[in-house]
């Protein structure tokens, strides 16, 4: 019933959506081995869910992007492979016309070693860099003097490498660590994973006043993804409250030239709508100017633009 729901709001709900095809690149999804993968040539540091372990290969991600319409995807390197990023790299290296990857910085490295990992990682084909706060050991800050994230972050500016940053305890314990981040290098393009991880509840209105805040740095942008992460208690597909109290919002503060569509794959697979309603519920929400960038324009202008070279 519930995925009949879905099916039934996506043909009548957005008809400005259906009126125009275009370009479509999802901003943040992941994939990771198989139990049969895993077991023989890409170990795990981490489990995934099982219910999902077999469901995120390129080519089970590859199935829904095709039934969604999607053309591309940045691949953020799973937690559940941790530093080894030759699962994520070896999906580039099968579907290149498909695939671009952001790699996930190690805290543990010196600023010299993990400037090196990254400079190593950016020539193999990736294009981004994650940001996990919480794999710094507890105190310690992204923006550290002396530290390699900043090092990284500066080094990121050089590059043209983007930076993405999950706040997924929400975004009001990093805020300052962001802000110095910006300061120290402003040169340096700075995303915001999944609405800033601002839920629909009185702790994510504040924070989310934090990260209208900061759409006057015109280097930094947010990913209109995983939506069902930040619905609280009060909302849910088709995400009518998500819309109205923080994409609309975002739209009239960033620009639609500094938002961009993600699904955050597959673990949209276990929410109502799956993967197309996910996508689509974005679309159903834009106009077509509009659309042309969030739906591709601006994660091809942050991490260059996908499919065959003509």
């Amino acid at each position: 019933m519930m995925r009949l729901f879905s099916l039934v709001y996506l043909v009548c709900a957005i008809p400005e959506a259906a009126a125009f095809s275009m370009k479509i690149i999802d901003s943040h999804l992941h994939v990771w081995a198989s139990k049969s993968e895993a077991e023989s040539n890409f170990p795990y540091d981490q489990p995934p869910p099982e219910s999902l372990q077999n469901n995120a290969t390129p080519e089970a991600l590859i199935e829904q992007i095709d039934k969604a319409g999607v053309d591309g995807a940045l691949i953020v390197q799973p937690i559940n492979h941790k530093y080894d990023h030759s699962y994520v790299a070896n999906a580039m290296k099968k579907y290149p016309h498909k695939f671009k990857g952001m790699l996930l910085h190690d805290p543990e490295l010196s600023p010299e070693m993990a400037v090196k990992r990254l400079e190593e990682l950016v020539l193999s084909g990736y294009v981004g860099v994650r940001f996990n706060p919480y794999l710094w050991n507890e105190g310690e800050l992204m923006s550290a003097d002396g530290g390699g994230g900043l090092a990284v972050y500066k080094r990121c500016a050089e590059l043209g490498c983007p930076v993405g940053v999950m706040c997924f305890k929400g975004l009001e314990l990093h805020y300052d660590d962001i802000l110095v981040l910006i300061e120290k290098s402003p040169d340096t393009q700075l995303v915001l994973d999944h609405l800033g991880f601002c839920a629909l509840d009185e702790k994510g209105d504040e924070a989310f006043k934090q990260l209208l805040a900061l759409s006057k740095y015109p280097n930094v942008s947010v990913k209109v993804s995983a939506l069902f992460r930040n619905t609280g208690s009060v909302d849910s597909f088709p995400y009518d409250r998500i819309k109205s109290q923080r994409f609309e919002p975002l739209l009239e503060a960033f620009g639609p030239g500094r938002l961009m569509v993600g699904s955050d794959f597959p673990y949209v697979l276990e929410t109502e709508g799956g993967y197309d309603g996910a996508i689509n519920t974005v679309k159903s929400w834009l106009n077509k100017d509009d659309a042309e960038a969030v739906l591709f324009g601006t994660a091809e202008r942050l991490f260059g633009k996908w499919g065959a070279l003509e």
